[in-house]
Protein backbone atom coordinates (compact mmCIF):
# COMPACT_ATOMS: atom_id res chain seq x y z
CA UNK A 1 0.00 0.00 0.00
CA UNK A 2 1.34 3.28 -0.75
CA UNK A 3 1.76 5.83 1.77
CA UNK A 4 -0.15 9.45 2.10
CA UNK A 5 0.25 12.05 3.70
CA UNK A 6 -1.91 13.27 6.60
CA UNK A 7 -2.89 16.56 5.21
CA UNK A 8 -4.91 14.11 2.65
CA UNK A 9 -6.77 11.74 5.08
CA UNK A 10 -9.95 13.37 4.93
CA UNK A 11 -10.14 12.76 1.14
CA UNK A 12 -10.11 8.97 1.47
CA UNK A 13 -13.05 8.56 4.19
CA UNK A 14 -14.48 5.21 4.80
CA UNK A 15 -10.78 4.25 2.87
CA UNK A 16 -7.69 1.93 3.79
CA UNK A 17 -4.89 4.20 4.35
CA UNK A 18 -1.29 3.71 5.38
CA UNK A 19 0.30 7.07 7.55
CA UNK A 20 4.17 7.10 8.56
CA UNK A 21 5.23 9.72 11.02
CA UNK A 22 6.81 10.83 14.37
CA UNK A 23 4.17 10.02 17.75
CA UNK A 24 4.02 13.18 18.90
CA UNK A 25 2.10 12.03 21.87
CA UNK A 26 0.45 8.88 23.48
CA UNK A 27 -2.63 9.00 26.31
CA UNK A 28 -3.54 5.12 27.42
CA UNK A 29 -6.90 4.59 29.43
CA UNK A 30 -8.47 1.38 30.54
CA UNK A 31 -10.68 1.22 27.07
CA UNK A 32 -9.11 3.40 24.53
CA UNK A 33 -5.59 4.69 23.24
CA UNK A 34 -5.30 7.68 21.53
CA UNK A 35 -1.94 8.59 19.74
CA UNK A 36 -1.05 11.65 18.23
CA UNK A 37 1.54 11.27 14.44
CA UNK A 38 2.74 14.16 13.11
CA UNK A 39 4.22 14.40 9.29
CA UNK A 40 5.12 17.64 7.71
CA UNK A 41 2.09 18.19 6.69
CA UNK A 42 -0.06 17.88 9.80
CA UNK A 43 -0.93 15.60 12.70
CA UNK A 44 -3.57 12.69 12.94
CA UNK A 45 -5.27 10.94 15.68
CA UNK A 46 -5.04 7.27 15.68
CA UNK A 47 -7.55 5.67 18.08
CA UNK A 48 -7.27 1.89 19.54
CA UNK A 49 -10.17 0.08 21.34
CA UNK A 50 -8.07 -2.21 23.79
CA UNK A 51 -11.20 -5.03 23.49
CA UNK A 52 -11.25 -5.31 19.76
CA UNK A 53 -7.54 -5.20 19.26
CA UNK A 54 -5.73 -5.94 22.08
CA UNK A 55 -2.69 -7.47 20.08
CA UNK A 56 -2.37 -4.29 18.47
CA UNK A 57 -3.06 -2.63 22.24
CA UNK A 58 -0.01 -3.94 23.12
CA UNK A 59 2.37 -2.71 20.64
CA UNK A 60 0.87 0.73 20.49
CA UNK A 61 1.76 0.82 24.52
CA UNK A 62 5.13 0.34 23.58
CA UNK A 63 5.29 3.34 21.97
CA UNK A 64 6.98 6.84 23.29
CA UNK A 65 7.13 10.46 22.31
CA UNK A 66 9.43 10.69 18.99
CA UNK A 67 9.10 6.96 18.07
CA UNK A 68 8.37 6.81 14.31
CA UNK A 69 5.85 4.24 13.07
CA UNK A 70 3.78 3.45 9.95
CA UNK A 71 0.21 2.44 10.71
CA UNK A 72 -2.17 1.26 8.21
CA UNK A 73 -6.27 1.18 8.90
CA UNK A 74 -9.19 3.14 7.85
CA UNK A 75 -9.79 6.89 7.74
CA UNK A 76 -13.10 7.78 9.61
CA UNK A 77 -14.70 11.47 9.98
CA UNK A 78 -15.33 11.70 13.65
CA UNK A 79 -16.56 15.51 14.22
CA UNK A 80 -15.19 15.52 17.85
CA UNK A 81 -11.95 14.88 16.69
CA UNK A 82 -9.99 18.59 16.81
CA UNK A 83 -7.28 17.35 14.43
CA UNK A 84 -9.13 18.05 10.68
CA UNK A 85 -12.58 16.12 11.88
CA UNK A 86 -11.11 12.66 11.32
CA UNK A 87 -9.26 9.49 12.74
CA UNK A 88 -7.68 6.48 11.71
CA UNK A 89 -8.85 2.92 13.36
CA UNK A 90 -5.57 0.75 13.06
CA UNK A 91 -5.45 -2.53 12.16
CA UNK A 92 -1.25 -3.04 11.52
CA UNK A 93 1.16 -0.99 13.36
CA UNK A 94 4.69 -1.45 12.27
CA UNK A 95 7.03 0.42 14.89
CA UNK A 96 10.47 1.69 12.55
CA UNK A 97 12.43 3.44 15.45
CA UNK A 98 11.40 3.87 19.47
CA UNK A 99 12.89 7.23 21.05
CA UNK A 100 14.84 7.40 24.27
CA UNK A 101 13.49 10.19 26.36
CA UNK A 102 14.35 13.23 24.72
CA UNK A 103 17.20 15.41 26.29
CA UNK A 104 15.82 19.05 25.50
CA UNK A 105 12.47 20.61 26.11
CA UNK A 106 12.14 21.88 22.85
CA UNK A 107 9.26 24.30 23.87
CA UNK A 108 7.81 25.27 26.82
CA UNK A 109 5.00 22.84 28.71
CA UNK A 110 2.46 24.45 30.79
CA UNK A 111 2.20 22.96 34.40
CA UNK A 112 -0.59 21.10 35.81
CA UNK A 113 -2.02 19.80 39.12
CA UNK A 114 -0.23 16.73 38.41
CA UNK A 115 3.22 17.99 37.07
CA UNK A 116 5.63 21.59 37.19
CA UNK A 117 5.60 23.49 34.10
CA UNK A 118 9.05 22.37 31.58
CA UNK A 119 10.69 25.36 30.89
CA UNK A 120 12.17 25.72 27.30
CA UNK A 121 16.06 24.15 26.77
CA UNK A 122 18.11 26.78 25.59
CA UNK A 123 19.21 27.40 22.27
CA UNK A 124 22.47 25.95 22.82
CA UNK A 125 21.53 23.44 24.40
CA UNK A 126 18.90 22.72 21.82
CA UNK A 127 21.54 23.09 19.06
CA UNK A 128 23.61 20.18 20.76
CA UNK A 129 20.35 18.32 19.69
CA UNK A 130 18.82 20.28 16.27
CA UNK A 131 17.58 17.06 14.85
CA UNK A 132 15.41 16.72 17.92
CA UNK A 133 15.03 20.49 17.87
CA UNK A 134 13.90 20.63 14.17
CA UNK A 135 11.23 18.33 14.47
CA UNK A 136 8.50 21.08 15.84
CA UNK A 137 6.05 22.93 13.54
CA UNK A 138 8.08 26.49 13.50
CA UNK A 139 11.40 25.04 12.75
CA UNK A 140 10.07 23.12 9.67
CA UNK A 141 7.73 26.13 8.35
CA UNK A 142 10.60 28.05 8.80
CA UNK A 143 13.03 25.75 6.20
CA UNK A 144 9.66 25.57 3.86
CA UNK A 145 9.45 29.45 3.94
CA UNK A 146 13.12 29.90 2.80
CA UNK A 147 12.75 27.18 -0.07
CA UNK A 148 9.81 28.97 -1.05
CA UNK A 149 12.19 32.53 -0.95
CA UNK A 150 15.19 30.90 -2.82
CA UNK A 151 12.95 29.41 -5.55
CA UNK A 152 11.31 32.97 -6.36
CA UNK A 153 14.37 34.63 -6.23
CA UNK A 154 15.96 32.11 -8.31
CA UNK A 155 12.83 31.82 -10.95
CA UNK A 156 13.04 35.62 -11.29
CA UNK A 157 16.82 35.58 -11.97
CA UNK A 158 15.99 32.35 -14.61
CA UNK A 159 13.16 34.67 -16.46
CA UNK A 160 15.60 37.10 -16.61
CA UNK A 161 17.66 35.29 -18.55
CA UNK A 162 20.38 34.40 -15.78
CA UNK A 163 22.51 31.95 -15.63
CA UNK A 164 23.22 29.73 -12.70
CA UNK A 165 27.26 29.00 -12.04
CA UNK A 166 29.16 27.04 -9.26
CA UNK A 167 32.28 28.23 -8.63
CA UNK A 168 34.84 26.29 -6.27
CA UNK A 169 34.98 26.92 -2.52
CA UNK A 170 38.70 26.22 -2.23
CA UNK A 171 41.21 28.57 -3.57
CA UNK A 172 44.64 29.76 -3.93
CA UNK A 173 44.48 33.47 -3.11
CA UNK A 174 44.68 33.98 1.45
CA UNK A 175 42.48 37.36 0.41
CA UNK A 176 39.37 38.83 -1.09
CA UNK A 177 39.34 42.68 0.81
CA UNK A 178 41.76 42.04 3.87
CA UNK A 179 39.00 39.75 6.07
CA UNK A 180 40.20 36.51 7.69
CA UNK A 181 39.92 33.50 5.64
CA UNK A 182 40.29 29.74 6.99
CA UNK A 183 43.50 27.89 5.64
CA UNK A 184 43.57 23.97 4.63
CA UNK A 185 46.12 21.75 4.01
CA UNK A 186 45.97 21.36 -0.19
CA UNK A 187 48.30 18.53 -0.97
CA UNK A 188 51.70 19.95 -0.39
CA UNK A 189 50.66 23.03 -0.15
CA UNK A 190 48.17 25.26 1.17
CA UNK A 191 44.00 26.66 -0.07
CA UNK A 192 41.77 29.37 1.44
CA UNK A 193 38.13 28.37 2.21
CA UNK A 194 36.56 30.88 -0.37
CA UNK A 195 34.78 34.15 1.41
CA UNK A 196 32.35 34.58 -1.29
CA UNK A 197 32.09 33.29 -5.27
CA UNK A 198 33.17 37.34 -5.78
CA UNK A 199 36.49 36.48 -8.35
CA UNK A 200 34.53 33.76 -10.09
CA UNK A 201 31.31 35.85 -10.72
CA UNK A 202 33.17 38.76 -12.37
CA UNK A 203 35.56 36.10 -14.37
CA UNK A 204 31.98 34.98 -15.99
CA UNK A 205 31.57 38.29 -16.86
CA UNK A 206 35.19 38.58 -18.35
CA UNK A 207 33.85 35.67 -19.66
CA UNK A 208 30.97 36.92 -22.08
CA UNK A 209 28.17 35.42 -19.82
CA UNK A 210 26.38 39.19 -18.80
CA UNK A 211 24.44 37.84 -15.96
CA UNK A 212 24.96 34.56 -13.45
CA UNK A 213 23.91 34.16 -9.80
CA UNK A 214 24.92 31.19 -7.32
CA UNK A 215 24.07 29.47 -4.32
CA UNK A 216 26.33 28.52 -2.06
CA UNK A 217 28.08 27.82 0.76
CA UNK A 218 30.63 30.90 2.27
CA UNK A 219 33.61 30.71 4.85
CA UNK A 220 34.45 34.05 7.12
CA UNK A 221 36.90 33.23 9.53
CA UNK A 222 36.14 36.11 12.24
CA UNK A 223 35.50 35.72 15.94
CA UNK A 224 32.57 37.55 15.63
CA UNK A 225 29.89 36.35 18.64
CA UNK A 226 27.10 38.09 17.67
CA UNK A 227 23.34 37.34 16.85
CA UNK A 228 23.94 37.48 12.95
CA UNK A 229 27.20 36.10 12.46
CA UNK A 230 28.12 32.89 11.43
CA UNK A 231 31.07 31.47 10.27
CA UNK A 232 29.50 29.52 7.09
CA UNK A 233 26.58 30.13 5.92
CA UNK A 234 24.27 29.89 2.67
CA UNK A 235 25.02 33.16 0.20
CA UNK A 236 22.87 33.47 -2.97
CA UNK A 237 25.43 35.76 -4.95
CA UNK A 238 24.27 37.49 -9.05
CA UNK A 239 26.37 39.42 -10.96
CA UNK A 240 25.81 41.09 -14.57
CA UNK A 241 27.18 42.98 -16.94
CA UNK A 242 26.18 46.56 -19.13
CA UNK A 243 24.99 48.81 -15.82
CA UNK A 244 24.94 52.15 -16.10
CA UNK A 245 25.46 52.22 -12.38
CA UNK A 246 25.13 51.12 -9.24
CA UNK A 247 21.73 52.48 -8.97
CA UNK A 248 20.80 49.45 -11.56
CA UNK A 249 22.72 46.72 -9.20
CA UNK A 250 20.32 48.59 -6.37
CA UNK A 251 17.32 48.05 -8.61
CA UNK A 252 18.10 44.39 -9.54
CA UNK A 253 18.37 43.56 -5.45
CA UNK A 254 14.79 45.73 -5.38
CA UNK A 255 13.18 43.21 -8.11
CA UNK A 256 14.16 40.15 -6.23
CA UNK A 257 13.51 41.10 -2.48
CA UNK A 258 10.02 41.77 -3.45
CA UNK A 259 9.55 38.36 -5.59
CA UNK A 260 10.82 36.14 -2.69
CA UNK A 261 9.03 38.37 -0.58
CA UNK A 262 5.80 38.26 -2.23
CA UNK A 263 5.82 34.57 -2.78
CA UNK A 264 6.87 34.25 0.87
CA UNK A 265 3.61 35.83 1.88
CA UNK A 266 1.21 34.72 -0.50
CA UNK A 267 1.97 31.16 0.59
CA UNK A 268 2.93 31.07 4.12
CA UNK A 269 2.12 34.33 5.41
CA UNK A 270 -0.97 33.50 7.35
CA UNK A 271 1.32 30.39 9.45
CA UNK A 272 3.96 33.11 9.80
CA UNK A 273 1.56 35.07 11.80
CA UNK A 274 -0.24 32.92 13.40
CA UNK A 275 3.26 30.70 14.44
CA UNK A 276 5.43 33.65 15.14
CA UNK A 277 3.56 36.47 15.57
CA UNK A 278 5.53 38.42 12.45
CA UNK A 279 3.60 39.99 9.66
CA UNK A 280 5.27 39.28 6.19
CA UNK A 281 5.77 43.07 4.76
CA UNK A 282 5.87 43.07 0.91
CA UNK A 283 8.36 46.28 0.02
CA UNK A 284 7.45 48.93 -2.15
CA UNK A 285 9.68 49.52 -5.24
CA UNK A 286 12.51 52.34 -5.07
CA UNK A 287 14.08 51.87 -1.32
CA UNK A 288 14.43 54.74 0.81
CA UNK A 289 18.45 55.83 -0.44
CA UNK A 290 20.65 57.60 1.76
CA UNK A 291 24.30 58.90 1.88
CA UNK A 292 26.35 57.56 4.94
CA UNK A 293 27.11 61.16 5.85
CA UNK A 294 23.68 62.74 5.85
CA UNK A 295 22.56 59.64 7.61
CA UNK A 296 24.84 60.29 10.32
CA UNK A 297 23.84 64.05 10.86
CA UNK A 298 19.86 62.73 10.84
CA UNK A 299 20.70 59.98 14.08
CA UNK A 300 22.13 62.67 15.81
CA UNK A 301 19.47 64.83 15.21
CA UNK A 302 16.99 62.57 15.99
CA UNK A 303 18.32 60.26 18.64
CA UNK A 304 21.14 62.24 20.16
CA UNK A 305 23.65 59.46 18.46
CA UNK A 306 27.13 61.07 17.58
CA UNK A 307 30.16 58.78 16.51
CA UNK A 308 33.69 59.67 16.38
CA UNK A 309 34.77 61.07 12.85
CA UNK A 310 37.07 57.96 12.57
CA UNK A 311 34.26 56.13 12.29
CA UNK A 312 32.33 57.79 10.04
CA UNK A 313 33.43 56.29 6.87
CA UNK A 314 31.62 53.17 7.44
CA UNK A 315 28.16 52.24 9.46
CA UNK A 316 28.45 50.73 12.80
CA UNK A 317 26.06 48.28 14.42
CA UNK A 318 24.51 50.78 16.34
CA UNK A 319 23.58 53.29 13.83
CA UNK A 320 22.21 50.23 11.45
CA UNK A 321 20.02 49.75 14.53
CA UNK A 322 18.90 53.29 14.57
CA UNK A 323 18.38 53.32 10.80
CA UNK A 324 15.68 50.99 10.82
CA UNK A 325 13.55 53.51 13.12
CA UNK A 326 14.71 56.32 11.04
CA UNK A 327 13.39 54.74 8.04
CA UNK A 328 10.37 53.11 9.25
CA UNK A 329 9.62 56.92 10.61
CA UNK A 330 10.52 58.94 7.91
CA UNK A 331 9.12 56.41 4.17
CA UNK A 332 7.41 53.93 5.90
CA UNK A 333 9.46 51.61 5.09
CA UNK A 334 11.64 48.21 6.17
CA UNK A 335 14.61 48.67 3.51
CA UNK A 336 17.51 51.37 3.37
CA UNK A 337 20.31 51.46 0.94
CA UNK A 338 23.10 53.31 2.16
CA UNK A 339 25.64 54.99 0.05
CA UNK A 340 28.77 56.99 0.16
CA UNK A 341 31.14 54.54 2.09
CA UNK A 342 34.78 55.38 2.59
CA UNK A 343 37.66 53.85 -0.05
CA UNK A 344 39.28 52.65 3.12
CA UNK A 345 36.05 50.87 4.31
CA UNK A 346 35.77 49.34 0.93
CA UNK A 347 36.62 46.60 -1.12
CA UNK A 348 40.09 46.97 -3.53
CA UNK A 349 37.15 46.01 -6.63
CA UNK A 350 34.52 48.48 -5.99
CA UNK A 351 34.87 51.15 -8.69
CA UNK A 352 35.17 54.51 -7.62
CA UNK A 353 33.78 57.99 -8.78
CA UNK A 354 35.75 61.19 -9.97
CA UNK A 355 36.36 61.82 -5.98
CA UNK A 356 37.16 58.59 -5.11
CA UNK A 357 34.06 57.28 -3.41
CA UNK A 358 33.17 53.96 -3.70
CA UNK A 359 30.28 53.18 -6.46
CA UNK A 360 28.85 50.67 -3.49
CA UNK A 361 26.16 50.68 -0.70
CA UNK A 362 24.99 48.61 2.27
CA UNK A 363 21.33 47.50 2.02
CA UNK A 364 19.50 47.37 5.58
CA UNK A 365 16.62 45.25 6.45
CA UNK A 366 15.00 45.60 9.85
CA UNK A 367 18.10 47.53 10.82
CA UNK A 368 20.55 44.84 9.95
CA UNK A 369 22.82 44.89 7.26
CA UNK A 370 22.17 41.92 4.52
CA UNK A 371 24.25 43.44 1.47
CA UNK A 372 27.05 44.72 0.58
CA UNK A 373 26.96 45.48 -3.53
CA UNK A 374 28.20 47.61 -5.97
CA UNK A 375 29.56 48.69 -9.34
CA UNK A 376 32.83 46.83 -9.82
CA UNK A 377 35.88 48.27 -11.45
CA UNK A 378 36.51 46.48 -14.75
CA UNK A 379 39.40 48.79 -16.01
CA UNK A 380 42.65 46.66 -15.68
CA UNK A 381 45.03 49.29 -14.62
CA UNK A 382 42.59 51.26 -12.42
CA UNK A 383 41.87 47.73 -10.84
CA UNK A 384 45.61 46.74 -9.91
CA UNK A 385 46.30 50.27 -8.37
CA UNK A 386 43.43 49.85 -6.11
CA UNK A 387 44.79 46.50 -5.33
CA UNK A 388 48.55 47.40 -4.81
CA UNK A 389 46.70 50.47 -2.48
CA UNK A 390 45.32 47.65 -0.46
CA UNK A 391 48.63 45.88 -0.19
CA UNK A 392 46.33 42.87 -2.14
CA UNK A 393 48.23 43.05 -5.65
CA UNK A 394 50.34 39.69 -5.28
CA UNK A 395 47.80 38.01 -3.40
CA UNK A 396 45.43 38.89 -6.48
CA UNK A 397 47.34 38.50 -9.14
CA UNK A 398 45.15 35.61 -10.81
CA UNK A 399 42.05 37.55 -10.55
CA UNK A 400 43.70 41.03 -11.70
CA UNK A 401 44.15 38.69 -15.24
CA UNK A 402 40.48 38.21 -15.68
CA UNK A 403 40.61 41.81 -16.21
CA UNK A 404 43.23 42.37 -19.20
CA UNK A 405 41.75 40.96 -22.12
CA UNK A 406 38.80 42.72 -22.04
CA UNK A 407 35.66 43.13 -19.62
CA UNK A 408 32.62 44.81 -20.03
CA UNK A 409 31.21 47.17 -16.99
CA UNK A 410 29.47 45.28 -14.37
CA UNK A 411 28.10 45.24 -10.68
CA UNK A 412 26.44 42.76 -8.28
CA UNK A 413 25.73 41.54 -4.65
CA UNK A 414 25.63 38.77 -2.36
CA UNK A 415 22.78 37.70 -0.14
CA UNK A 416 22.93 35.65 2.95
CA UNK A 417 20.03 33.49 3.26
CA UNK A 418 20.25 32.73 6.50
CA UNK A 419 20.34 36.25 7.67
CA UNK A 420 17.17 36.63 5.38
CA UNK A 421 15.37 34.13 7.32
CA UNK A 422 16.22 34.70 10.68
CA UNK A 423 14.65 38.61 9.90
CA UNK A 424 11.40 37.09 8.52
CA UNK A 425 11.00 35.07 11.40
CA UNK A 426 12.63 38.21 13.54
CA UNK A 427 14.74 35.68 15.22
CA UNK A 428 18.51 35.07 15.85
CA UNK A 429 20.93 33.32 13.14
CA UNK A 430 21.80 30.61 15.98
CA UNK A 431 17.69 29.64 15.50
CA UNK A 432 17.48 29.97 11.77
CA UNK A 433 20.13 28.07 10.95
CA UNK A 434 20.17 24.86 9.80
CA UNK A 435 23.65 23.71 11.63
CA UNK A 436 24.87 27.24 13.18
CA UNK A 437 28.66 27.14 13.04
CA UNK A 438 30.56 29.87 14.99
CA UNK A 439 34.47 29.82 15.97
CA UNK A 440 33.33 27.49 19.26
CA UNK A 441 30.95 25.43 17.34
CA UNK A 442 31.37 22.25 15.10
CA UNK A 443 29.48 20.00 16.13
CA UNK A 444 26.54 18.61 15.54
Amino acid sequence: MERIKICDVKKRNGEAVKVQGFVENIRISKTMIFVVMKDLTGRLQITVEKSVHPELAEEFEKLTADSVITVMGKAVENEYVKMGGVEVLPEKLEIESIAAPLPIARSYIPGTKKQKAVERSGIDQRIDYRWIDLRTDENQLMFRVQTCFVNAIRSYLIENDFIEIHTPKLIGAASESGADVFEVKYFDTNAYLAQSPQFYKQMAMASGFEKIFEVGPVFRAEKSFTSKHATEFSCFDLEFSYIDGMEDVMHMEEDILIAGLGAVREKYGEQIKELFGVDVVVPAKNFPVIELRRLYEELEKEFGYVVDDSEKGDMTTEAEKLSYEWVKKHYDHEFLFVTGFSAEKRAFYHMRNEQGIPQGYDLIWKGVEITTGAQREHRYEVLRKQAEEKGLAEDVKFYLEFFKYGCPPHGGFGLGIDRLTMLIFNLTIKEAMFLFRSPIRLTP
